[in-house]
């Protein structure tokens, strides 16, 4: 039996299903780019850690040409997984204020894709860190907050908590 419970809740909107497609169809092309790598004698790690943090430094950077480098994590908050990004996951919003933004993801259409295509509960763990490299690197871009991850579906939990700090400035 499988330790990952990922079940999604809202199940009635056709556009949320659509995106999910989406995010499934890319967490299909990043399963099947890394495995043929591995077959090559590649790391998973080496190759898809770098790869996934450009790709959220570029969306990062796209966001602070909006906000700029030294918006504040509430000003971020208006930005990031904003719209249709929240009924994809099922995004809860535990906390939007000027010391944090945190989000709790109660559904993963990433995880989703990688159980169909019979990937190991380690391979699903290891490749939802690697997606989340994305975040890691959007987060790269900001001088004033930074990112963390909790606990994840992909490790058995029921969500993926999402987190940005504020960081604390060093007294002069």
């Amino acid at each position: 039996m499988s330790k990952i419970t990922n079940q999604p809740t809202i199940t009635d909107d056709e556009m949320t299903t659509r995106l999910r497609n989406a995010f499934e169809h890319r967490a299909t092309w990043m399963y099947n780019l890394l495995k043929e790598a591995k077959k090559q004698g590649l790391s998973w790690d080496d190759i898809g850690r770098k790869a996934v943090f450009t790709t959220g430094e570029m969306h990062g950077g796209r966001i602070e040409g909006e906000i700029g480098k030294d918006a504040s994590v509430e000003e971020f908050a208006k930005k990031f997984a904003v719209g249709p990004d929240r009924k994809i996951f099922e995004m809860e919003v535990l906390k939007e204020d000027e010391n944090g933004y945190y989000l709790d993801f109660h559904y993963c259409p990433l995880v989703s894709a990688w159980q169909k295509l019979g990937a190991s509960e380690e391979e699903i763990e290891q490749l939802c860190d690697i997606a989340m490299d994305g975040d890691r690197g959007i987060a790269s871009k900001f001088d004033n907050f930074g990112f963390s991850l909790g606990h994840t579906i992909a490790q058995g939990a029921r969500s993926c908590q999402i987190r940005f700090d504020t960081r604390k400035k060093d007294a002069a």
